[in-house]
This record gives structure tokens, sequence and C-alpha cells, in this order.
């Protein structure tokens, strides 16, 4: 009997000290849960920074940079269209628009597991970034979706009515921005390189979505609108190149968010991305401002913020797949020829893009997505494996000639997508609201007191 109790009492010890030994993790197990949230940590951190930032660039930034470009009788107006977008943009990307761009559905369209954000809280979607929650990759692509209607407004700048940009705008993300996000970064996207896309088109973070798809419909809506009252013959020229300096320095520094951001984390390629943002904006400074000097004889200070967006625009398709020279040249070419087409192409062809959207966004966002083709690497972001997982080459100069290709035809799509279905909106808009062009008694007051009862300056106080 002793025995048995023996062995019994032997046998309830041992089986405590193994569920104790389960129960407590080992010191390696803390170890690695401890380094994961402090990563998930320094990853939030980041990526709620990067969501202010690129927030910066339309409120702010854009409001300035375009608000200091008009006449002053204007310059209420054309800010309040940037920031009535910050509100609008928001509403509509709570309600479906996260949904239908970043959702599981089709190639071409996201379905609607996530309207009204059901289902996105703390947890990560891993899908897409495994060490932030869910909210904060919806927030970061949130801003995107509020800056990219704001950029065509620089197109129809000092005509439009206010009415009709609000109508236009809602319809434009819904037909145009959302497929277009799909398509590029969403999960089984037609364009995405990283999950399974048919045609893999690099864009690291915007150039085909934001700046393409923005300033084709730019284009679209100078030609449609037709010109400002007394273009080209009256001058036109910026109110406040002092605002319009303070709104470029302002999206210089937002786009460190912007681009940097899109790493979806705080490691090496998000400094890779920032330090290529930096260096494309530095470069087309320079080239635009040499381009102008040479034809003009002085270099302006208009020439030298506006070529500073441009190469932004221009690196930003490839800012997480180039190295820091290949990201000078894309910025150096972008600059000239932004400015080529801002200061030649515009005047030969005789449309009013009154801010020059097209010719810095378009241009710009098309030759940076072709230039990414070319300079891509696998040093930086591999987005294609063998079959044993070993990277392959990414870019025309690592090999592989055939990124170019599908370079092209991203930009071919964003184009026909922008493009036409702009045109359609435009025409529907214009049939609902009456018209959409101020009339030429409104044109004549302005913005600020035809459209918002105010003025941006009161010189009598």
């Amino acid at each position: 009997m002793k025995r048995l109790f023996s062995m019994l009492s032997l046998s309830l010890a041992g089986a405590v000290q193994v569920f104790s030994q389960a129960a407590t993790p080992s010191p390696s197990a803390a170890l690695e849960a401890g380094i994961k949230s402090a990563q998930m940590n320094a990853d939030n951190a980041w990526m709620l920074v990067s969501c202010a930032l690129v927030l910066m660039m339309t409120g702010p930034g854009l409001a300035l940079f375009y608000g200091g470009l008009v006449r002053k009788k204007n310059v209420l107006g054309t800010m309040m269209q940037s920031f009535i977008l910050m509100a609008i943009a928001t509403v509509l990307w709570a309600l479906i628009g996260y949904s239908l761009s970043f959702a599981d559905g089709s190639s071409f369209l996201g379905d609607f597991r996530y309207a009204f954000l059901e289902g996105v809280g703390a947890d990560p979607n891993t899908t897409y970034a495994a060490t932030i929650p869910h909210q904060t990759f919806m927030t970061f692509q949130m801003m995107f979706a509020i800056i990219t209607p704001a950029l065509i407004t620089g197109a129809f700048a000092e005509r439009m009515k206010f009415s009709a940009m609000v109508l236009f705008t809602i319809l434009w993300s819904i037909v145009v921005y959302f497929p277009l996000a799909h398509m590029v970064w969403g999960n089984g996207g037609l364009l995405n390189a990283f999950l399974g896309g048919k045609i893999p088109c690099l864009d690291f973070a915007g150039g085909t979505v934001v700046h393409i798809s923005s300033g084709v419909s730019a284009l679209v809506c100078a030609l449609v609108m037709g010109k400002r009252k007394g273009y080209p013959n009256e001058p036109m020229k910026p109110h406040s190149l002092v605002l319009s300096f303070i709104g470029a320095c302002l999206l210089w520094v937002g786009w460190f968010g912007f681009n940097a951001g899109s790493a979806l984390g705080s490691g090496s390629l998000a400094t890779s991305a920032f330090v290529a943002t930096h260096f494309g904006a530095a470069a087309a400074a320079l080239g635009w401002l040499a381009a102008e000097w040479m034809m003009h004889g002085k270099p302006s200070v208009l020439g030298g913020i506006s070529g500073a967006v441009a190469g932004l625009v221009a690196i930003t398709p490839g800012a997480g797949f180039v190295k820091p020279m290949p990201a000078l040249m894309i910025g150096f070419l972008a600059g000239i020829f932004c400015f080529y087409m801002v200061v030649k192409v515009k005047h030969m062809l005789g449309y009013d893009d009154s801010l020059d959207a097209f010719g810095v966004h378009g241009a710009g966002g098309t030759l940076g997505a072709i230039l990414t083709g070319v300079f891509a690497t696998k040093d930086i972001n591999a987005p294609f494996k063998d079959a044993a997982g070993n990277a392959l080459p990414v870019g025309l100069l690592e090999g592989n000639g055939g990124q170019v290709v599908n370079q092209l035809i991203g930009v071919g799509i964003a184009w026909v997508i922008a493009g036409v279905a702009t045109f359609l909106l435009l025409k529907a808009v214009s049939a609902v609201t009456g018209g959409l062009n101020l009339s030429p008694e409104e044109e004549t007051e302005g913005l600020d007191l035809s459209q918002h009862g105010e003025e941006g300056y009161n010189l009598e106080a």
C-alpha cells in the first residue's frame, strides 16, 4: 500500500511539473513575443505619422500650392476644393471606398465585405500589412483617396461651379479611383505585382493610381470645360508665389509619408524609399531650373517649386524599387520633361490646364512609371521569385525587359480608364447641375464671392 501511494505521489508531482512547464512560456518564446510587440509598435507609430504627413499634403500643402497660383479673387474657392475633399473622400472611403479598393473581389474591383468598415479593427490584415492594425492600413490608404481627386482641381481652377466639383469628384472616386486602387494594390488585382496580378505592374506609391489617373482626368477636364475667360490674352499670373512656395515645401515634406510610408513598416525599405524620394525631388528641381534658365534667361521660383513637385511625382511609382543614383536620374529627366510639357506642349496645343495638373502629374507620372520598369532592382525590392524562392530580375537593366512592357500596359489602362470615365462623368454632371462652368459674370466676380460669399483678403480692414 505504501509503495502504491509513493508511486501515485511521484506521478502527481511529475504531472504538476509538466503542467507548470507548459503554462510558463520559455525564455525564447517570451523574447520572441517581445520582439514582435516592439516591431508592431514601431511600425504602427511610423504609419500613423505617415498618415498625418499625407493628409498634410492636401491641407495645407496642396491648398496653399494651388491657392497661391490663382488670382486673388479665387484663392478661397481654390483652397476650399482641397479642404472639402478631406471631408467628402473620408466619408466615402469609410462607407464603401475602402471595401471596393481592398476587399477581395474580381480583378477589377473589391466586394462589399468591408463596407461601413465592418471587420476593420485592431488585428492586422496579413494580406497587406502583417505588423500594423488593419485600421491603420485603412487610414493610410484613405489619405491617398483624399489627395488624388484634389489634384484634378488644378486643371479647372477658377472656372468650375462648386456644386459640379463636389458631384464630379464623388463620382470620379467611385468610377476611377477605387477600381484603379484595387487593380494595382488590391489582392488579386489585375496589375498587382505582389498579390497575383495577371499583369504585374510596379507602382510602389501611386504613379498610376494617383498621378496618371488624376493628371489624365485633369487634361480631359481642361478640354471639355474650355478656357478661362480671357485666356491666353489676358495676364493670369499667380497672386501669391509666397503661398505656393510654402505649399510646395509642405508637399515635399509630406511626400516622405506618401512614399516611405508605402513600405507599410519602419524597416530598411522605408529608408530606401525616403532617400529615393528626396533625391528625385532635388534632381528634378535642378533639371527644371536648368531648362528654364537656358530658355528664358532666368531661373524662377515658380519653376523651382514646380520642378520639385514633378520629381516627387515621377519617383513615386519607383520609390520602393530603385537605388539612389537612378532616383537622381529619374528626377532630373522628369524636371526637364515636365518643363517642356508645361511651357511648350500646353501652348502648342492650346488647352487651358490652369495649374498644370496634367503637365506635372499626368506627364510626370507616366514618365516615372515607365522608368521604374527600367531601373527597378531586386536589391531593393523583389516581387518576382522562382519556384525555390530566389529573387528574379525586376527591371530592364537587370535583364527583365518584359517589365517595361508591363509598365506600358499599366500606364495605358490607367490612361484609358481615367480619360473615358472622366469624359462621361463630366457630361453627366453637366446635365445634372445645369453646366460645369461658372457664368461669365460669376467668373469675372471670382470663386470666392460667387460660390462662397467671402473674400480671401479684406484690404479695407
